[in-house]
């Protein structure tokens, strides 16, 4: 795990080193740069920073280069002339890779897993990206006048894993292309600052925003399984290379689907546990990270597993559900792992500059500060690498909005009248415009908030899983000049993806999709890489390998909701190795008692950043509406708790990127 910068384009070595500089958090090890000069066109500049995970000698030193006769890149020709690479990533089936290589007569000078692109480009060109099986963001140079598979010499390469688990940020300006691993990065060169008003709308409906806006109308986040010829300045080419496994479901009895995911489980920790450091692990005492440390258990008996929790100071609990640490040192007893324990408090609250500053978005959610801090702690503690349960939820379903939606065949059938009544009063309640006193309760509020949209068509249901609050109070809180930006027609990213999907799977597939593509690629693994890569730690994510995302798509959605309990397929395969109450313990989210904090520790934050005064000069919301908000929320009369956490990481990420441009708080 690394960051990677550069440019093709009339730019020179001094933004190349600035940018690089913006993220050298994220390769603590080593850093080093080229500035290229292709035959035709202007310079491209490749910039590197180093984590170390395997090979940790100098061999792995990037920008990397290769001399090999098998790949025509011979060490006397000019650097412009020959491969370049720069590398941000892991790569789990190097090792087949590198022996089918030599041979066909490659010769290697390391053991890393980033030399192998070097070699594969050079054999099969574009066709090397589905061999991948890993988590990458690349950008590889093709100066070679001879024996290219791919392209014209010159030619910038820049590829993104099929999930997204690594980011890759890119800039199109009149000057050239610009790319990097974090967005801070670009805004070192000279690029357009101005605000993109619908990812806005987008940070402030879902709490994050889908590829490819983000804040800035000059930036996108390149999409998950992306890859693009970058020539003379510009992108000339943009594919995908590979897509999400369409679901086919199996024919096969209930032991051998806990079999086949207990196998291909340890096949994915197995491949994921590879490296020249101290391998750890999250361990929230949820099924997910308990069943990656089960695996690691299993396939390391003797080892010592240093394994992290949060744990609320005081005995403070999440809002409405059950605490984890408890389940986390039940886990920790059964595995024999070493669990290092971080007791916090509302304090923590006082990082959020700095978590604005390293997530590069206004992303609207807690739980990246406990991620944050377990990173540190890991990071003090020289542990580089920690194996994460995300993805579980998103592959063998196991959020609440799944189960709501099982319930879509009983609306599909009922009156629209009928449907259209009980949403119009559900709106009325999520909104506060009906304020009742039950509203305080989680349930209630759950069953509400999934009621208010019963009046709408199926796929407008489907979607509005992924928004908070009601459509009126968002819009409500916009400035004018806002309001007048969103005016006309723009395709929502989440409903462009949905319209691929086909309209005739089980509405809970449909949902996994948009989960896979979007919630998880565009929030929870972009959170859980800048927070690690933010410390210097490498975070693993075993429970999406390629391998078990498509075995899991061809459990039936009966089956992995058996019974009307989510995940419930994944649970019986992980009984054998787990104790009974933990497999089957209440869903619990990895964040914080939000709602609490805001009226309480967080109080006086909220009325500095979103006093009128700020709000008034910074334009994009309207000072009042805001006001009425927070008084009616602080008051009981509605839950805006998490929309009006979102106005105020959105002022908090206008603080840091566009008053101090992009610098550290």
């Amino acid at each position: 795990m690394c960051g990677i910068a550069g440019f093709a384009g009339r730019f020179d070595r001094e933004v190349l080193v600035a940018m690089s500089d913006r993220i050298a958090h994220r390769g603590p090890d080593d850093d080093d740069h080229r500035v290229l000069h292709p035959p035709v066109g202007p310079p491209v500049g490749l910039a590197h920073r180093r984590l170390s995970i395997i090979d940790l000698s100098a061999a792995g030193r990037q920008p990397m280069e290769v001399d090999c006769g098998a790949c025509g890149a011979h060490g006397d020709a000019s650097e412009s002339r020959r491969m370049w690479l720069v590398y941000n990533g892991e790569l789990y089936n190097h090792v087949a890779l590198r022996r089918e290589l030599e041979a066909r007569g490659h010769r290697f000078f390391s053991r890393t897993d980033s030399e192998v692109l070097l070699h594969l480009w050079a054999e099969y060109g574009r066709g090397m990206l589905p061999m991948l099986n890993g988590i990458f963001a690349f950008a590889l140079y093709d100066g070679r006048r001879r024996g290219q598979v791919d392209g014209a010499p010159g030619d910038l390469l820049l590829v993104r894993d099929g999930f997204g688990v690594k980011p890759l940020y890119l800039a199109e300006t009149p000057d050239g292309v610009l790319f990097a691993s974090e967005l801070k990065a670009l805004l070192a060169a000279p690029i357009d600052r101005e605000i993109d008003p619908v990812a806005i709308h987008d940070y402030v409906t879902h709490l994050w925003c889908p590829a490819p806006r983000t804040p800035l109308r000059a930036v996108e986040k390149v999409e998950p399984a992306t890859a693009m010829i970058v020539r003379e300045g510009a992108v000339v080419d943009r594919w995908t290379f590979a897509g999400l496994p369409q679901p086919a479901p199996r024919r096969e009895a209930v032991s051998a689907t806990s079999r086949g995911i207990r196998e291909h489980l340890e096949q994915a920790v197995s491949r994921q546990l590879v490296a020249d450091v101290e391998v750890g692990a999250f361990l929230s005492g949820g099924l997910d990270s308990s069943a990656i440390v089960a695996m690691m258990r299993r396939l390391q008996p003797n080892a010592r597993i240093p394994c992290y929790s949060i744990g609320f100071r005081g005995g403070e609990t999440l809002e409405d559900h059950a605490e984890d640490l408890p389940y986390a040192r039940r886990v920790a007893d059964h595995l024999n792992v070493d669990l290092r324990v971080l007791e916090v408090g509302p304090e923590i609250i006082d990082l959020l500059p700095e978590l604005i500053f390293h997530l590069d978005e206004p992303q609207a959610d807690p739980a990246p500060i406990n991620s944050l801090l377990i990173a540190r702690r890991a990071a003090a503690d020289g542990v580089k690498v920690l194996m994460s349960g995300q993805g579980g939820d998103d592959v063998f379903t196991g959020y609440r909005r799944h189960s709501a939606l099982r319930m879509e065949r009983l609306w599909g059938r009922a009156p629209r009248s009928l449907r259209a009544g009980v949403g119009s009063l559900a709106g009325a309640l999520y909104d506060g415009r009906v304020p009742v006193p039950w509203m305080k309760s989680a349930r209630a509020r759950q069953a509400v908030r999934g009621l208010a949209h019963a009046g709408l068509d199926a796929d407008d249901r489907l979607l509005s899983y992924f928004s908070w609050g009601g459509e009126r109070t968002r819009r409500g809180l916009y400035s004018p000049a806002l309001r007048t930006a969103l005016t006309g027609a723009h395709a929502s990213a989440l409903r462009r993806t949905l319209a691929g999907v086909s309209s005739d799977l089980d509405p809970v597939q449909r949902m996994l999709h948009l989960e896979v593509r979007h919630f998880l690629a565009d929030h929870n693994l972009a959170y859980t890489d800048k927070t690690g890569m933010a410390e210097g730690v490498e975070v693993r994510v075993p429970l999406l390998d390629p391998d078990l995302v498509a075995y899991a798509a061809g459990i039936p959605v009966a089956r992995k909701m058996a019974g009307g309990v989510p995940k419930a397929s994944f649970k019986r395969a992980m009984e054998p190795l787990l104790p009974h109450d933990v497999v089957y313990r209440p869903k619990t989210g990895f964040g914080a008692p939000l709602r609490r904090w805001l009226n309480r520790e967080l109080r006086p934050l909220v009325d500095e950043l979103l006093s009128p005064q700020s709000l008034a000069s910074r334009g994009l919301f309207d000072p009042t509406a805001v006001r009425r908000l927070i008084d009616a929320d602080r008051a009981r009369r509605v839950d805006a708790a998490y929309n009006i956490f979102a106005v105020l990481c959105v002022e908090q990420w206008c603080r840091i990127f566009l008053d101090r441009d992009g610098r550290r708080p």
